[in-house]
């Protein structure tokens, strides 16, 4: 009888854990159901963040367009251009980060290994990166601008005056900002990479190529950034004063024509130092092509140096005719040696590859490359 009762109270004892641990077993699951409930989607947050996006462009263009229309009729049109030429470099520079986030993705979709072609380490940002730092730019630069256009129509010219001026000091900041923080291994590789484009002194890497083509594709950026930058130090913001026949910051700036030239010519010693490493022929020719933009660039800035009829009669058919050349020669050579397409080698009876393409020949990555480089220099 004894036994009974024992077996009967162990079978209580029994029924009572397991009742138990069914029931820490319905409590457990219910803690992450309660807090998802609680926490947002992520496609309900990133509908969130385009509708804020919106509205923070609706702002900057009501606050804009009324902004424009307080300004006289005459001062409008002079006061807009200078506000475009502040801007627009900054704005350019924007869009090439987003289509340069464009290109990562299509990079890692296509799986290609574009870390080990660039010579990145480990931690290069990612597409999502780029495009998170191309959303703080895009919202950035319209507020300065902005600000720029609510001050000025509103009296405070001084403090228009220091808009443009603090946005492009602030870029310079990051650019250098010796602290690990904003992406400090970016910035150094980009700062790095620039400084071997302005001193070759070291075998050419394919970023290094790479980079110094894009630039010589932002010739509106770094004309507009010179006179710019011009206007910032002679203390011109804000003001007509460029539009003068004497100012040092207006169209015929010697400034100008000089760094529209740094490119080409930053190229130009690249193409004689990878003759001076390989000895191939191919890169003289290269370097020839970058040495035909070298007069257009400088004739075209004649205009404003010399009489009109001088420029009418002599120098303006010598500029048009360095175009033409310099635009052939350069067609030429990227249609049949960069790309070397088929059907215009048959067509220019060239059949022996160019040197990078008979370095990367057969790899998918290089198709890609040209068609993003044909993406930025749009």
């Amino acid at each position: 009888m004894q036994y009974l009762l024992d077996g009967e109270q162990g079978n209580t004892e029994m029924e009572g854990l397991l009742h138990s641990t069914e029931t820490n077993d319905l409590k457990i699951p219910s803690l992450p159901i309660s807090t998802a409930a609680i926490m947002p989607s992520p496609i309900l947050l990133w509908r969130f963040k385009v509708l804020l996006f919106f509205l923070w462009g609706f702002f900057c263009c009501k606050i804009g367009w009324d902004s424009v229309m307080r300004m006289s009729v005459n001062l409008r049109d002079l006061f807009l251009y200078e506000a475009f030429l502040y801007y627009n470099p900054l704005l350019l520079v924007t869009m090439m980060v987003w289509l340069w986030g464009v290109n990562l993705w299509v990079f890692a979709q296509s799986t290609i290994s574009y870390a080990k072609i660039f010579d990145l380490d480990q931690n290069h940002l990612t597409h999502r990166e780029i495009w998170k730092v191309a959303t703080w730019m895009t919202i950035i630069v319209p507020i300065s601008m902005t600000a720029y256009l609510y001050l000025y129509s509103h009296g405070e010219v001084s403090l228009a005056a220091s808009q443009p001026v603090f946005l492009y000091c602030a870029v310079a900041l990051i650019l250098i900002f010796p602290f690990d923080i904003f992406y400090l291994s970016s910035r150094y590789y980009l700062l790095r990479t620039l400084w071997r484009i302005v001193f070759p002194l070291q075998a050419i890497t394919f970023s290094d190529f790479f980079l110094a083509d894009i630039l010589t594709s932002m010739s509106k950026v770094f004309s507009d950034l010179e006179r710019s930058v011009c206007r910032m130090v002679h203390r011109q913001v804000a003001t007509i004063a460029w539009f003068e026949a004497d100012s040092v910051c207006g169209s015929h700036s010697i400034g100008i024509p000089i760094i529209l030239v740094l490119p080409y010519i930053f190229r130009l010693f690249q193409c004689l130092r990878q003759y001076k490493d390989t000895k191939e022929k191919t890169a003289l020719f290269n370097a020839l092509k970058y040495s035909t933009a070298v007069p257009v660039i400088f004739l075209s800035a004649l205009k404003y140096h010399v009489l009109p009829d001088s420029w009418t009669n002599f120098y303006r058919p010598l500029w048009l005719l360095s175009g033409v050349l310099n635009s052939l020669y350069s067609f030429y050579w990227d249609v049949t040696r960069d790309w070397d397409l088929s059907c215009f080698t048959r067509i220019f009876k060239f059949n022996k590859p160019s040197l990078c393409s008979h370095l990367l020949h057969g790899r998918k990555w290089v198709r890609i490359l040209q068609h993003s480089y044909s993406q930025q220099s749009v």
